[in-house]
């Protein structure tokens, strides 16, 4: 008998236990008790905060739970110059939006403007004017597009800090000849897009030697005239 006695108050305990969850997560869902209350941006430095907001589309008194943090990442990554976004709940009752911009590595001067394209070879934006510090991509012949902007930032994001703040123009004319031209008037023939390791370890000693073209295409021969 004790031992049934102590079954069943296991069982009483277990559904009142079950039914304190239920109830709770009906008021948690269906009432503004774990609403959302605000909503916090992070991250943003050109994009426009009233354009991301745009994007949330999170109803007012929305429950947290009901709030699909996936689908309101998307919405934000639509905007072109954002490169990624996170979604997080902060109960009781906050939301945290942090986006992550594109930044251009590189440009391409048009007649509607300067044409941003980003580490990922993505073009996300064209501005009126050129972005300061970032180098031009200057292409010859039929090598243009998505390949020469490819061929630009492979080598462009290859450089030593120190280099890649002295280049005013990169010059692809294909993907195995590529150059560099500094700011002072010195140009680097950097060649193709593969052993970038290796031209960016000697490049910056090559560089003070007096001369006006240092070759590096060929790292293990490396010239300057």
């Amino acid at each position: 008998m004790p031992a049934a006695r102590g079954w069943r108050g296991y069982r009483l305990w277990t559904a009142v236990g079950l039914l304190v969850v239920t109830v709770l997560v009906v008021l948690a869902w269906f009432t503004p008790v774990l609403s959302v209350r605000t909503v916090r941006i992070d991250g943003l430095i050109t994009v426009p905060e009233t354009e991301v907001r745009e994007r949330l589309e999170i109803p007012d008194g929305r429950s947290m739970l009901r709030i699909d943090t996936t689908a309101i990442a998307q919405r934000v990554a639509q905007i072109p110059k954002v490169r990624s976004v996170r979604v997080q709940r902060t109960f009781p009752s906050s939301v945290l939006v942090t986006v992550i911009e594109r930044t251009p590595v590189v440009y391409v001067e048009a007649p509607d403007g300067a044409h941003l394209i980003d580490a990922e070879s993505v073009e996300f934006a064209i501005e009126a004017a050129s972005p300061i510090g970032v180098p031009k991509l200057v292409t010859e012949g039929s090598f243009t597009g998505s390949a020469a902007a490819a061929a630009a930032v492979k080598v462009l994001v290859t450089l030593p800090p120190a280099l890649s703040v002295q280049v005013g123009e990169v010059v692809a004319r294909s993907n195995s000849d590529v150059s560099l031209n500094l700011r002072d008037g010195r140009t680097v023939v950097w060649g193709g897009t593969g052993d970038g390791e290796r031209k960016a370890a000697v490049v910056m000693p090559l560089l003070t030697r007096e001369g006006t073209v240092f070759d590096v295409s060929s790292p293990n021969l490396v010239t300057v005239k």
